[in-house]
Formats: C-alpha cells, structure tokens, sequence
C-alpha cells in the first residue's frame, strides 16, 4: 500500500492532521436533515459566552459587566449631548449621538429663530450640542433639539441682563393694539404701548430699534416686558440733576396732572406741583402743546420717572394762576434760590420744606 503523506509524519503530528471537509452544497441544496431542532436562537444570551470559560480570562464577570457598561450609554429626556450631523432631510436632520439609532431633529426644533432651512444652520459632518427631547419611539429613535438649548440659554442672559440693570437696542418686528414686539436673545419681548416713548404713530415703527429697560422677565410664565420710556427716561437722566430748568411741551393732561414732553422723554408735573394756591384740574391753568419752563424736582431712575414742578418756581404764590409769564421769565432766578435751599437743608439734614 503506497503510504499518504499522513503515514509519513511523526506520531505527535499524525493526531494534529485532519482528513480535507466535504464540499460544501451548492446554494439552495443543503441538507438540513441532520440539524436538531433545538439549536439556540441568535440572540440567546447564553449563547454568547460561557461560564466555565472565564476563569482564566484575567478579569471577573463582574469587572466584565462594569467595562460594558461605561458604552452602556442611558439617554434620557432633558440630557445635553454631543452629535453629528450626517443628513440634512426636508422634515429634520439625522443626528448621530452614538445610540443605538440614529436620532432624528425636526426642523422646528433646529433654532430659537425662524429659519428656511437646515441648511442655514447646520452642515453634514458638523459637531454640536443637541438637547433630548422624548424618549426612544418604537423604532428605538430618540427626538433631538437646538431650539430647547438656545431657549435655556436666552433666559439665562437675559436675567443677567436684567441683573445688570443693561439697556439693550432691539428692532420691532411688529405692533399691535397693546403695544410692540421686539426679538432679545431670540425670545419675543412686548413693550406695552404706555412703555413707548416717541412721538411716532406706534404702527410707523416697525423696522425701528429702540433703546429698552427690562420692566419683567419670567422664564415661568413665558413673560419678557420691556419699557422704551424707562430706557430714554435712564438716557436722559444722565444729563439732567435735580433744581435744573427746563423747557418743555405739553403732551397730555389728566385730572392728576399734565405731562410734558422735557427732549424726548415725558416728565410729570403733579397738580399739587402746579402752584402754591389750590386747583381744582390742571385744565384750568395748562393746555395740550403749551410751551413753558419747569424745574426738575425728582430722578427716579429705577420707575423711570421724571417729577416737575412749576410751583418751586413761583416768585410769588398764585403766579402760575394770574401771570404764568412772570413764572418763567424769572424761572433760572428761583431755581437757584431752589438749589440753595436743597443745600442748606442737605447740611442741616432737615426735610425740605416749602417756601413763599
């Protein structure tokens, strides 16, 4: 008998050797006649590994557990993470944070402002944070957002705006019976129509933008008031001191007083600061677009409000009822007797007092 290869190799070597496997079947013939029926399913957890052989394999089962763990990654609703963009869609982009599927972003939620498309936001391959806005749907696919994220964001610089007691300038992009409409930080802020300091129809400034204050910021109740008046009052101030004289317009009376235009900014003068003698209404002594001097009394930064007086600047007590033109020819003369007044008291530490 003629020797195989085999018989000639050592016998250490011959139990190593195995016979060439079977040809496999072609494509559509196996024979599956000899597979038992219980074969494990394919994701059959005890399938995967074996018990009896990790002794040796360095590490415990626990330890084991713990390292799979660390990419063991638990998403959950209102946790900021990062992704990358890999496909801009009509309805939103697919965001890859390393889940198990892709994430979807809708397009509404890719910013706090009003966008055409996605692509006027973001680039495919771009990193970025994205906040998690639902949990996994049936298909294992979590709902992403940058909008949430701006949003949070927005408020927290606006209240430290607030804090900071900022003017800030912003455009109004529409008006309406209360009042305007202005963009801070990409949220929507109103300026009340009693809040608007200029002499334009409010429908006329649209396109404007305007110095503003903040009157109220709550992130809660989704409320951002802001005041022009309060912002050109603060501007105004800036130039203006207590006992100055000024020349002003009047823009409007009510039965508590008149208001008048002092360069852009509107000063009250109270009824009881018209003059030294009683008056039943302030229609009895001033009229709508009167011209005349009056005597800054009070700054109130904080309410943005300026208090006038003609009274302080009578020469004599009922001037303002018999001869108003007195009152403001010799205006700048009682204003500096005002002052004197305010510093004699001021070394006294008395209260003002009023004089004849």
């Amino acid at each position: 008998m003629t020797a195989t290869p085999s018989d000639t190799l050592p016998a250490e070597e011959q139990e190593l050797h195995t016979e060439p496997e079977p040809e496999v079947a072609e494509a559509g013939h196996e024979d599956l006649s000899e597979v038992p029926e219980d074969v494990p399913a394919a994701d059959d957890s005890s399938s995967r590994f074996l018990p009896k052989d990790t002794n040796d394999a360095g590490f415990s089962l626990d330890e084991f557990a713990a390292l799979l763990s660390k990419y063991d990654y638990n998403f959950k609703p209102g946790d900021i993470v990062n992704g990358t963009v890999f496909a801009l869609e009509p309805k939103g982009a697919m965001i890859d944070i390393g889940a198990k599927t892709a994430a979807f972003m809708p397009l509404p939620e890719v910013s706090i402002n009003r966008v055409e498309g996605l692509a006027d936001v973001l680039e495919p391959g771009e990193i970025r944070e994205f906040f998690i806005l639902s949990e996994e749907n049936e298909d294992g696919q979590l709902t992403l957002s940058i909008r949430r994220i701006e949003y949070q964001r927005a408020w927290e610089r606006v209240r430290q705006l607030q804090k900071e007691d900022a003017t800030i300038y912003s455009e109004v992009f529409a008006t309406n019976r209360g009042g305007a409409l202005v963009r801070v930080e990409g949220l929507r802020g109103f300026i009340p129509g009693s809040h608007i300091s200029t002499r334009k129809p409010k429908e006329e400034l649209v396109a404007d933008f305007l110095p503003l204050k903040f009157l109220e910021v709550d992130e809660d109740r989704n409320r951002l008031v802001l005041s022009h008046r309060r912002a050109l009052v603060e501007r105004k101030m800036n130039r203006l001191e207590v006992g100055e004289v000024v020349i002003g317009t009047v823009r409007g009376i009510k039965p508590y007083g008149a208001f008048i235009d002092i360069g852009g900014v509107s000063g009250l003068l109270h009824i009881s600061e018209i003059s030294h003698e009683h008056i039943e209404t302030p229609h009895s002594v001033l009229n709508v677009n009167d011209q005349m001097k009056v005597m800054i009394i009070d700054l109130d930064a904080e309410r943005g409000r300026i208090s006038l007086s003609t009274k302080a600047l009578e020469p004599e007590p009922g001037d303002m009822l018999t001869d108003p033109q007195k009152v403001f020819d010799r205006a700048e003369e009682m204003a500096a007797r005002y002052k004197q007044m305010l510093m004699e008291q001021a070394e006294d530490g008395g209260d003002m007092v009023d004089y004849d």
